[in-house]
């Protein structure tokens, strides 16, 4: 078996997407004092595998349903190609799937039987976006799929599972309830990880269009998804901002900034080039989100002893 077409198939270059999530859940459970190693990493597998598992859908069904062809202008399909055979596409699919529901059965022992529910919606969101009689990014719909379930849930029940509850304790008292910090950085996430999806679909526009693929580009028109997507970028950076600000050092806004200025040039590509040449647009999408949490974490860790002298004078 040859892995490349294996590896072209998990899309790496949109992974940063689900690790940026689940980082963005730890660096609110550090800021309320509840970092617990176990759930965090158990999330980050949980919600890679997630991610490959609704990948490797995308591919399967698209084949299936003919939305695919060869020589299409995204990153190149293993199946369409010939590259994977469909069974054994769907057997790695199902397979994979499996395995991610026992690892988030584990997480029951944190958060409660509740989380079925949770993983079963996750289960039916993965398989949704691209197959059933009504998939979600055939009518405009996974934008806010993205939104949903790379932002808001893995921020919220990342930082849930650490901290044992929505208020986040004592440190309630300096930083508010952890429910409302998580709620609003959860959705800067999943604006910016919208952002990789928006891309995507402004570069198929064309073939999505020609199948009946309806896109919110197709509906909209690429020119509506560029400015959408420079106003999901900097709404975005404002809500992860002003969701940690009270957990961040002074200066913790420089790199907020440093990510807008960042953004620019790909904005500009993004106007600039169309097709194949947009995947490095992608790519940088994906990146620039994940620099984003990764800045709030290591801000919020070299302040973590003046939040707690802030508690102590309380």
């Amino acid at each position: 078996m040859k892995l490349k077409p294996w590896i072209e198939a998990m899309r790496l270059r949109t992974l940063p997407v689900s690790i940026a999530g689940v980082l963005a859940g730890c660096a609110i459970a550090i800021a309320y004092d509840n970092f617990n190693w176990k759930p965090a990493s158990i999330c980050l597998v949980f919600a890679l595998a997630a991610q490959i598992v609704s990948n490797f859908a995308n591919e399967y069904f698209d084949y299936k349903n003919h939305i695919d062809h060869k020589g299409r202008q995204g990153f190149r399909r293993g199946v369409t190609e010939g590259d994977i055979k469909p069974e054994s596409m769907k057997r790695a699919m199902i397979s994979l799937m499996a395995v991610d529901c026992l690892l988030g059965l584990s997480l029951i022992r944190w958060g409660g039987f509740w989380l079925i529910l949770i993983g079963i919606a996750i289960v039916i969101a993965a398989f949704a976006y691209s197959a059933g009689p009504w998939p979600l990014s055939h009518h405009g719909l996974g934008d806010e799929a993205v939104i949903i379930f790379y932002g808001i849930v893995p921020v919220t029940l990342t930082a849930y599972l650490q901290c044992g509850d929505w208020t986040g304790g004592s440190m309630a008292a300096v930083l508010g309830e952890m429910w409302k910090m998580a709620l609003i950085v959860s959705v800067g996430v999943g604006l910016l990880g919208a952002n990789v999806l928006i891309v995507n679909n402004i570069r198929d526009v064309r073939d999505d269009s020609r199948v009946n693929k309806r896109t919110k580009a197709v509906i909209f028109g690429a020119k509506a998804m560029k400015y959408t997507y420079i106003a999901f970028a900097y709404i975005g950076i404002a809500l992860i901002w002003y969701g940690m600000k009270d957990a961040l050092n002074d200066w913790g806004w420089a790199g907020y900034v440093a990510v807008g200025i960042w953004f620019i040039p790909i904005i500009v590509a993004l106007f600039k080039f169309s097709g194949a040449r947009l995947n490095k647009v992608l790519r940088y999408t994906a990146i620039l989100l994940l620099a984003t949490i990764v800045w709030s974490l290591i801000d919020v860790v070299t302040n973590f002893d003046a939040i707690h002298n802030h508690l102590a004078a309380i």
